[in-house]
């Protein structure tokens, strides 16, 4: 028996190995979730920045036309077509202008757009330093903007060609060019494999440089359309008094509200729980067998009292979302609604808590309005966070025809959205679809 025991400083030994095995299996675990997350990020921001720089190669075709009209309006200017010409294209620019800054918008920090409006006769605009500065930005986005727009649109195409040519080579003509890029033939397997290596190369490029590239095509836009220091800004102080006007309102309406339910509903359960305790002390002197049926009423009324204390409170700031986050509270919110409802969440980040209650009561209350008012089939919920901002969107297969009224359901959603100086915009034309579309700096 002796001879088969292990010694205490061997089992010591052994208890020491397994406990460094338990830690590198779980430094490794560790490290597979970290790889896993930075992958997911660097995939998700490639992807978002291509689509960037494919949605600003559209306005740059258009730059690029105005760039060409403006330029035979100039040389045509001594025989007089071109001041023709001069007021419908600056009309041009100025609308091509306000469409970037909205593009630039949903893609990060809204770009705030000159006060004053934009002069369209000729000599008023030369003069104008917004005009000048749209000018400016329209030569750049026309010419290094279209050329980086072209360059998210044909990277991923050429990574999907060049990776996937092994597949296909010995089915493309003799003597066609193998690579993307215009150049090479392949005449073996090893010239196949050598195409594919440019397509992981393309594929490495957009991982590694589209971020960059839809800043630096978004760039120039951000610099000059946005209102200037010499520009009136009264525009803008006047809506921000205004928006602070209304979260004051919003926050005196939610006080309101929770002042109701407390009064109305739990101070009326608590008063029921003194009163039915008060006659069961009395019963008890009487008829003790009959206490029992007063009190087991009495404590009906406090669990009715506490789940309306628990109502009250997940409505000012509801746990779920400390505890799940937006997503698994927008979730919790699908599974309730009787409309079948899909949620699809994209919020790589946190947003301040404030923002994600918001975002919450907003869609709670949408798909209410959906619930009662409708008739809808199906909600789809979407949500997505990008670049400082919060974007939700409600669509539903309902009737439509929806609108906002004071006192209604839509207007508190406005109310709360301005304290947080954010966007409400509504769709519903008579048969549908009713779309609700939200836009909220993140906060984070």
């Amino acid at each position: 028996m002796a001879g088969t025991g292990t010694s205490p400083d061997r089992a010591h030994e052994g208890g020491r190995d397994g406990g460094r095995d338990a830690g590198s299996e779980d430094a490794g675990a560790c490290g597979r979730e970290g790889l896993k997350t930075v992958a997911g990020r660097t995939v998700r921001a490639a992807g978002g920045a291509l689509a960037e720089l494919v949605g600003g190669l559209g306005t740059a075709v258009m730059a690029l036309a105005l760039l060409l009209l403006l330029a035979a309006a100039a040389v045509t200017a001594p025989l007089g077509a071109g001041l023709l010409l001069a007021r419908p294209s600056l009309r041009a620019l100025h609308a091509l202008a306000g469409r970037e800054r909205g593009r630039l918008g949903r893609h990060g920090p809204e770009v705030v757009a000159p006060s004053a409006a934009p002069p369209t006769r000729l000599r008023p605009a030369l003069a104008d330093p917004a005009t000048r500065r749209e000018l400016d930005w329209l030569a750049r986005h026309g010419t290094a903007g279209l050329l980086l727009g072209l360059a998210g649109l044909l990277l991923p195409l050429s990574a999907v060609r060049d990776t996937a040519f092994p597949l296909y080579w010995r089915f493309t003509p003799v003597d066609t060019t193998a690579t993307s890029f215009g150049y090479g033939i392949a005449h073996s397997w090893a010239d196949a494999f050598a195409v594919c290596a440019f397509g992981i190369g393309s594929i490495a490029v957009i991982l590694g440089l589209t971020p960059g590239m839809a800043r630096l095509q978004a760039a120039p836009g951000r610099r000059l359309l946005a209102a200037g220091p010499d520009q009136d800004l009264s525009l803008r102080v006047a809506e921000l008094t205004a928006t602070r006007a209304a979260a004051l309102d919003a926050h005196a309406t939610e006080l309101r509200r929770i002042e109701r339910a407390l009064h109305d509903g739990t101070q009326n359960r608590l008063v029921s729980v003194t009163v039915l305790l008060g006659a069961a002390r009395r019963q008890v002197a009487r008829d003790p067998s009959r206490a029992d049926e007063i009190l087991e009423r009495a404590q009906s009324a406090a669990e009715q009292a506490l789940a309306d204390l628990r109502t009250v409170s997940r409505s000012i700031l509801p746990p779920v979302l400390d505890d799940r986050g937006l997503a698994g509270a927008l979730s919790g919110l699908a599974a309730e609604c009787p409309v079948p409802c899909r949620i699809d969440v994209d919020a790589p980040e946190r947003c301040a808590a404030s923002v994600e209650a918001t975002a919450y009561f907003v869609v709670a209350e949408a798909l209410t309005n959906v619930a009662k008012h409708s008739g809808a089939r199906t909600v789809t919920v979407t949500v997505r966070a990008r670049g400082g901002r919060l974007r939700l969107t409600v669509t539903d297969d309902g009737r439509g025809g929806a609108e906002e009224t004071d006192g209604s359901g839509l207007g508190g959603i406005r109310r709360r959205l301005a304290a947080h100086d954010g966007t409400l915009r509504l769709a519903s034309p008579p048969g549908g679809p009713t779309t609700l579309e939200v836009d909220l700096p993140s906060g984070s």
